[in-house]
């Protein structure tokens, strides 16, 4: 495989007749200017019209050079299948309006994007997917090993994903399940990070269900109990949600609902705020947990080769300076 890592530089490459235009246009105007000024070869050394076209030639190659060589080509690419050993795991990331609370800076939302990035590379080996969810769920990521598809899609996260708010814990958990591949064997988890304000009962009953089915729930929990204000915007002066008397909402983390599903689901209960204290539980849960042996398809690492295209440029540089655009005495 042959590809340029910054195929944007190639651009550079209409300097070249650029500086081929400048070149002929500098020749015809010195051609006239000296026709004007009658026979100077007295009084100025003679002007030679090979050794400045060698000087542009070489200008030239180096520009076409030193374009490709920043564009980097590279080569490599040969396809490899391997072996590694698995679990599947899909973090389900509440992306409810409750989320933009800051009772924790930034904010909820924010504080769990960092978290769930930090667990995607703690858990790299393991396939891992992405599941967001307000009033419903979606599947944002299927189960994979593009981790860098995954921490993008982290970092998207938004409650103007989903038009219909809440927080519908069991809906995730739903369709964790049916996301999971019916293939036996291999470990199962869902990391459930959210602030916990359900208002579905089925929570529990689908997190007793997806235990029993050999899955394990492992509950984030993002926010305090003292919780505070939710924002109708993620930007700061936004104004804050009303019930219906006028008065201003609060969220509150909902702890007992997060360890009554922990139980209901073999898993713990943990906190975001606990950052790499939760990360690492969360590790040694699923590194606990059976692996199934997979084929995973990957690419050798690519070559850079620009350095061979760096090399000449340096050396026609070195050549154009070198060489004077006068004739020596004695040469016609």
């Amino acid at each position: 495989m042959f590809k340029f890592q910054h195929p944007e530089f190639l651009w550079l490459l209409a300097s070249v007749p650029i500086l081929l235009l400048l070149l002929i246009s500098y020749r015809h105007w010195r051609r006239r200017a000296l026709a004007r000024l009658g026979d100077t070869s007295r009084l100025m050394p003679v002007f030679s019209e090979n050794k400045f076209w060698a000087k542009g030639a070489l200008l030239m190659l180096a520009f076409t050079l030193l374009a490709v060589s920043w564009a980097n080509p590279q080569r490599g690419g040969k396809k490899q299948t391997t072996t590694q050993k698995s679990a599947d795991v899909f973090i389900a990331l509440d992306i409810s309006q409750s989320m933009l609370c800051r009772d924790v800076a930034p904010n909820r939302l924010e504080l769990t994007k960092i978290f769930a990035q930090k667990l995607v590379h703690t858990l790299e080996g393991e396939r891992i997917g992405l599941i967001f969810f307000a009033g419903n769920a979606f599947l944002a990521v299927p189960l994979s090993t593009d981790y860098p598809f995954v921490l993008q899609s982290i970092q998207s996260a938004s409650p103007d994903l989903l038009t219909e708010q809440g927080t519908a814990i069991a809906s995730a958990l739903e369709l964790a399940e049916k996301s999971f591949e019916a293939e036996p064997g291999g470990g199962r988890a869902v990391v459930l990070i959210t602030d916990g304000e359900n208002h579905d009962e089925e929570a529990l009953d689908a997190a007793k269900k997806s235990y029993d089915n050999g899955t394990v729930i492992l509950p984030v929990g993002a926010g305090t109990t003292d919780g505070g204000p939710i924002p109708t915007s993620d930007w700061e002066g936004s104004q804050y949600k009303r019930d219906e008397k006028g008065d201003v909402v609060r969220t509150r983390l909902n702890e007992d609902l997060l360890r009554k599903i922990a139980l209901a689901g073999g898993g713990q209960a943990l906190s975001v705020s606990q950052s790499d204290r939760a990360v690492a539980a969360i590790e040694r849960k699923v590194g606990g947990l059976e692996k199934k042996a997979m084929e995973v398809r990957s690419l050798d690492e690519m070559e850079s080769w620009y350095q061979w295209f760096l090399l000449p440029v340096l050396l026609f540089l070195g050549l154009e300076m070198a060489i004077s655009f006068w004739k020596k005495q004695g040469k016609k």
